[in-house]
């Protein structure tokens, strides 16, 4: 079977029994709880300094803040502005008072309430790799992303259910920048139920984008601002400076009750110091004037901490990922997130160029540094190459397969009784004897254990007789599958059909340029 279909209850694959009548597998990966003990990489005094330095640097050394709306703000709290500069200097009360009023937890509310989440230190979620110029496959090639490729990825971000939100896997570079939003979003709202992502491009685009939301989803100004029903993702440009879209995204999502990640995306010996401590300080200087913005705006508003910090190859400049320093970042994010106790997010990727054994190190390696760190939202989780450059295909369904490996680990191992097993297992077989056919045996074999959707257990010699078909030739087949099958889920049709005259109509009058 395709692991985690949105439709439980097929048989698994090689089993005669009929899924009617025999027991089928179940699991919720919607709703992740982190159960791995969590790692340190600094003492809990260094995280101390390093949080006290960044409200130092916020406060003496200030940070670059483009534009103009934001700087009001920040002034009209109490923070030192020089509009010469552009600069704004942010005093550690302010930013206190920010953290204290920024949510704990953060309801998210999906299109159907079987998807919902919450973010919140201990909980666990995963995005696809996010924002790609480029797609690739087996088949087909590297290319410039197209929109059958964000949608062909939608369609696979929906099929897995550890995939809980939904992201910007590609960006679609045929569809016009002024039409894009209308693209993205609608194809979000007809093809999957998950939690969607709007980018922040200048507040015209937002607010099509809630207008386009509140109509397919059938929610009043009130209730759309009344819970966080969409998320953006805002970065920004190390070192210490906010420009005028992600501050116009951060004071929008606020202003409207949705939600932003914040993600400084420093790159330590390039737009960081070249230490994981140094790197990671500047981070959460940027992350928490970020976060300042927001409650300034709206106390309360969800906003969700973040970083996404790595190092660079030294001998070209490029950046790499999966590397220990990106694990230690991680680590230390985790600490310094806990220290404010807030969601936070990291992630994983990978700087290879193919789909390959460096690929697949360098994405679990990171991948792991956020589990032990405790991160929230794992983006990056799956098909990220090229540092970000290219998403694959292949690589999509071989990192979900670890994924729902992870998840499987999340729901923990029991032991009462029944699974002791002692009057159905262990009194039941002869010493010398197996294990295949006993009562507990026959009752869960088709339950108990995870199957995968890509690894092959065959032996070599019936391996070979099937073609000696490898990892990633299998991921094309099973990509292919899944996309053949599809089926989104339902759609009020009224809604839809509002949704399609909005877009018509807007596309009409022009459009929305993104700003910048």
């Amino acid at each position: 079977m395709m692991s985690q279909t949105p439709e439980r209850g097929r048989r698994r694959r090689g089993r005669s029994t009929d899924a009617a009548t025999g027991p089928t597998r179940d699991v919720n990966y919607r709703q992740l709880k982190n159960p791995f003990p969590l790692m340190e990489v600094f003492p809990a005094d260094q995280i101390a300094d390093m949080h006290e330095t960044a409200l130092r640097t916020l406060q003496e050394l200030g940070v670059k803040c483009l534009l103009p709306e934001a700087r009001r703000i920040f002034e009209k709290a109490g923070a030192r502005v020089d509009d010469d500069t552009e600069m704004v200097f942010i005093g550690r009360d302010i930013v206190e008072a920010a953290v204290a009023s920024a949510p704990k937890s953060i309801a998210c509310n999906a299109g159907a309430r079987h998807r919902d989440f919450i973010l919140e230190l201990g909980s666990l979620v995963f995005q696809p790799g996010a924002g790609a110029p480029n797609a690739t496959d087996l088949e087909r090639g590297r290319r410039p992303a197209s929109g059958q490729d964000y949608l062909e990825f939608l369609k696979l971000t929906h099929h897995f259910d550890v995939f809980q939100m939904i992201s910007p896997q590609v960006e679609p570079q045929d569809v016009p920048t002024h039409l894009r939003h209308y693209f993205t979003t609608q194809a979000q709202m007809e093809l999957t139920d998950k939690f969607p992502f709007f980018f922040s491009r200048g507040t015209p685009q937002v607010m099509d984008c809630f207008e386009m939301l509140s109509i397919a989803r059938g929610l009043s100004d009130d209730e759309f601002q009344a819970g966080a029903h969409c998320y953006t993702i805002i970065n920004t440009n190390s070192p210490r400076t906010l420009d005028i879209p992600m501050a116009q995204g951060l004071i929008d999502f606020a202003r409207n009750g949705q939600m932003s990640i914040i993600t400084p995306f420093t790159l330590m010996g390039a737009m960081a110091p070249i230490t994981v401590a140094g790197a990671i300080t500047l981070s959460h200087a940027e992350a928490l004037a970020a976060l300042t913005l927001t409650q300034l705006t709206k106390p309360g508003a969800p906003v969700c901490y973040g970083t996404f910090t790595s190092n660079v190859d030294m001998k070209s400049g490029a950046p790499a990922f999966g590397t220990p320093s990106h694990f230690q970042a991680s680590l230390a994010a985790g600490q310094l997130a806990r220290h404010l106790g807030l969601p936070w997010r990291s992630a994983a990727g990978s700087a290879s160029n193919i789909n390959d054994v460096q690929a697949a190190n360098e994405n679990q390696f990171g991948l792991w540094g956020c589990l032990m760190a405790g991160s929230t939202v794992i983006i990056h989780s799956a098909g990220w190459l090229e540092g970000g450059l290219t998403v694959s295909f292949e690589k999509m369904i071989c990192d979900a397969e670890v994924l729902n490996m992870v998840a499987e680990l999340c729901a923990g191992a029991q032991a009462s009784t029944a699974e002791i097993g002692f009057d159905t297992a262990l009194s039941e077989v002869e010493p010398s004897g197996h294990f295949f056919a006993s009562s507990q045996t026959m009752e869960r074999y088709n339950t108990e254990f995870y199957e995968p959707h890509l690894h092959a257990y065959a032996n070599f010699g019936t391996w070979t007789e099937r073609g000696s078909v490898d990892a990633n030739h299998r991921a094309t087949a099973v990509w292919k599958s899944i996309l053949s099958d599809f089926k989104a889920p339902l759609c009020d049709s009224d809604r839809m059909g509002a949704l399609h005259e909005f877009i018509a109509r807007r596309t009409a009058e022009g459009g929305a340029p993104p700003e910048s």
